[in-house]
């Protein structure tokens, strides 16, 4: 009996539903929002996947960051869902009934965007007279985070900056390096073209030396005749 007893207990615990209400700890929220949100961009995915389907969401988070999900591009579908809207408008009309949601729906963006504004001029440092200790608080945490946030992504951009301009200097280095060896080899091309053209000219000088020497000896010899004076032969 104490078994069937535990496991009733354990069915009915499975089977009570969790009360569905605001979570007030902000980081569980957040983690919650997190698990939620992937969760539920998890199950559109397979829902487009399994049933060929066009499927978009967008999820606006507390803080007014924008998340969303479509199957192809989000812009086609929400296109063709205002076609869509647009010709069952004029085909139908709109009765009074809808005239009247359309308002309340209109009336609700606005509030929207009205408390959305005044979220982002808290954040801004202003309107926070009417705030009580626990909302400053809040407000505290959120600028916090966003700031951390900021930081992270600064030093991100810094280290991207500094890598580039290591990896620029090191290309200078090798173009530097690339130049230096051309110069020397062009100095050394320079210096080989001028020992060459010294020694053909020396060469030059001393084959026309030799040429001239010898017609001053036939010169000698007929003089000699003529002034007989012995040969030497």
């Amino acid at each position: 009996m104490g078994r069937q007893d535990s496991r009733s207990v354990v069915k009915k615990m499975a089977r009570e539903k969790r009360r569905i209400k605001k979570i007030d700890n902000i980081t569980a929220r957040q983690v919650t929002f997190s698990k939620r949100r992937r969760g539920i961009f998890k199950k559109a995915g397979e829902l487009s996947v399994l049933c060929d389907a066009d499927v978009a969401l967008i999820i606006f988070s507390a803080t007014g960051k924008l998340f969303e999900f479509s199957s192809s591009r989000m812009r086609d579908i929400l296109g063709r869902y205002n076609l869509h809207a647009s010709n069952i408008n004029k085909v139908m009309g709109l009765p009074s009934p809808y005239h009247q949601l359309e308002d309340c729906n209109l009336s609700r963006l606005s509030q929207e965007v009205e408390d959305k504004t005044k979220q982002l001029r808290k954040l801004r440092g202003e309107d926070l007279e009417g705030l009580n200790l626990e909302e400053l608080q809040r407000l505290e945490k959120m600028l916090e985070s966003g700031l951390s946030r900021v930081s992270e992504k600064k030093g991100e951009f810094l280290m991207s900056q500094i890598s580039s301009l290591e990896k620029r200097g090191s290309e200078l280095v090798d173009e530097n390096r690339s130049l230096r060896e051309r110069v020397v080899t062009m100095e050394m091309a320079k210096t080989m073209a001028l020992k060459e053209a010294v020694e053909t000219e020396s060469a030059t000088t001393n084959v026309s030396s030799y040429d001239s020497g010898a017609p001053l000896e036939d010169d000698f010899s007929d003089t000699s005749l003529k002034l007989g004076l012995p040969s030497w032969e």
